[in-house]
């Protein structure tokens, strides 16, 4: 598509936009205040306003490539920081998909070039859970289960993140949940893991290996 047809996609947009609601870009210019921070995949297919149903300016949102949260990565760590300290966001939502590229990837060990660095935390996450993969007599179950188990991991390290441990210290009210969302039918999965404070971390974590566990036999 021809870059001038986006620009006038836009222009189409947002005339529509004001013609439906007048007041929606002066309402937009104003301070944010989203009480959500999304930390998804960077897949063009899983847009996080259209699949909560959100509106510009509900959800704060931080996507790469498998949707990893590394504790090096000042590019994640300094949205966190953003989203807990000044927007002051009220859960922290890290979104896996099924059928993920990069955690595929990752599973059957194919070289995609430089991200392949970025995905060895992925085939780190897929060795730590390797009996737990290896029960899955498919790939397709297998991969499907790793997006899982790669969304758990990914929340323990935002748990374990200063910028967290800081904000539950202070008594600050923050929530960091485990999802997943399914392309095939546009539904988000929980997978039982919703953590409050560090006292609930080894408990929600054995919550959701136990529901992962459970849900070896299904397709996604």
């Amino acid at each position: 598509m021809p870059l001038k047809e986006l620009l006038d996609r836009n222009k189409e947009w947002a005339e529509k936009v004001r013609a439906e609601d007048p007041q929606f870009f002066r309402r937009l210019s104003q301070l944010q205040a989203p009480k959500y921070l999304w930390i998804g995949c960077s897949d063009s297919r899983v847009p996080a306003n259209q699949i909560t149903g959100l509106q510009p300016g509900e959800v704060f949102v931080h996507r790469n490539v498998a949707n990893l949260v590394v504790h090096t990565d000042l590019n994640c760590l300094s949205t966190i920081q953003f989203a807990v300290d000044v927007l002051k966001v009220e859960h922290i939502l890290v979104v896996g998909h099924y059928g993920c590229g990069g955690v595929h990837a990752a599973l059957t060990g194919a070289r995609v070039g430089l991200a392949d660095n970025w995905l060895r935390h992925v085939a780190d996450v897929a060795a730590k859970h390797e009996r737990l993969l290896a029960e899955a007599e498919l790939e397709a179950l297998r991969h499907a289960r790793l997006c899982e188990l790669n969304v758990v991991e990914q929340v323990v390290n935002v748990c374990q993140t200063t910028i967290v441990q800081d904000a539950w210290a202070r008594g600050q009210k923050l929530s960091v949940h485990a999802w997943v969302y399914s392309l095939l039918d546009g539904r988000v999965r929980e997978l039982g893991m919703g953590v409050d404070c560090p006292a609930e971390l080894p408990e929600a974590y054995a919550l959701a290996m136990k529901h992962i566990r459970g849900r070896m036999g299904e397709s996604a």
